[in-house]
């Protein structure tokens, strides 16, 4: 599918003064040196403060660990692959073309980086109160879905924590294999504690995930003990 500006408008819901921003947007890295990467880099901030001022705004209550934590679910890699995809933004990418053929165009981080990339070409075409409403339009399910019980810490930082408190080494997390294509990766990891004589094996889609699933089952075991 050829890039048509007029087509991604429509599915961003969003008209730009400047269309060549919105185009730059969409152009990764591999094309060359007209590409989106500065564009993500302002997005990338400005997504970070209007994530933060909503979180303020919901959560009077709230201190900065919480409200910290609340907004990585929001501003994390996954959540804004996850937002590119409900745009379908997929075919709008404009990759190289070995990106393109190693399945660039459904990697997540590319889709994640195009994200940023739009709210930075849309902050440089229209100022902060429209990149303002876009994001809180795009991310609505994301900022509605989020509670203070979202805030209590991962099982990666609750175990190092934990072991920390009781003078025990931080468990190590190693990968042990990587399966899958570029977009559609299976990691698998492994962790072992001192005082534990298991070895825990966790798989996900990425090596954090996998980490924090493996973490979760080692809290299990020793806070059942």
């Amino acid at each position: 599918m050829s890039f048509d500006v007029n087509r991604l408008e429509k599915k961003i819901n969003a008209r730009f003064n400047d269309q060549a921003l919105l185009e730059q947007a969409l152009t990764h890295r591999s094309i060359g040196h007209c590409n989106n990467e500065r564009l993500e880099f302002l997005g990338d901030a400005i997504l970070g403060f209007i994530v933060a001022d909503a979180i303020y705004s919901k959560f009077p209550t709230a201190d900065e660990g919480i409200m910290s934590r609340l907004r990585a679910h929001v501003v994390n890699g996954d959540s804004l692959a996850d937002v590119a995809q409900q745009l379908k933004l997929s075919d709008e990418l404009i990759l190289g073309q070995g990106e393109m053929k190693s399945g660039g165009k459904h990697r997540a981080s590319i889709l994640a980086d195009a994200v940023e990339a739009i709210i930075g070409a849309l902050y440089k075409d229209q100022g902060l109160a429209s990149a303002t409403d876009w994001v809180l339009a795009a991310f609505k399910p994301k900022l509605d879905a989020l509670s203070l019980s979202l805030a209590t810490k991962d099982p990666k930082t609750q175990l190092q924590e934990y072991m920390q408190a009781r003078g025990i080494p931080v468990p190590a997390y190693e990968v042990v294999s990587t399966t899958g294509l570029d977009h559609d990766q299976l990691f698998t990891v492994e962790c072992r504690v001192n005082n534990l004589p298991e070895l825990f094996t966790a798989k996900a889609s990425s090596r954090k995930k996998a980490e924090q699933k493996a973490a979760s089952q080692i809290l299990k075991v020793l806070l059942n003990d």
